[in-house]
């Protein structure tokens, strides 16, 4: 469908999270953020970006994508969705404070 001119958020979103079941977050997030670029609204996509950069170790990155997630989720009343990724942010932001072994900072 890419190859088509057929590109939009759900295609990419769809790749990103096939990308992302098969261990690729690299791939998934690039995937990811495209999506978000043609629907900056889809908190979904957000929330899955958030999930590829934790994957990909890029905390600081992943951290403001579940932020601009949550950010557009309460814009839309999806309450479950930022609730979902205000739990994740936190881990992040607790994990970053804390420095664990093995956590390096994307900054």
């Amino acid at each position: 469908m890419l190859a088509s001119g057929r590109d939009n958020a759900l295609l990419r979103f769809s790749l990103g999270n096939e990308y992302l079941k098969q261990g690729d977050a690299a791939k998934a997030a690039e995937h990811l953020r495209r999506a978000v670029e043609h629907d900056p609204k889809y908190s979904a996509a957000w929330k899955l970006l958030g999930r590829a950069l934790t994957d990909s170790e890029a905390w600081g990155e992943a951290l403001a994508a579940y932020q601009q997630g949550i950010a557009v989720a309460e814009a839309r009343g999806d309450k479950q969705a930022a609730k979902e990724m205000g739990v994740f942010a936190r881990r992040i932001e607790a994990a970053l404070i804390n420095k664990p072994l093995g956590l390096k900072s994307d900054d």
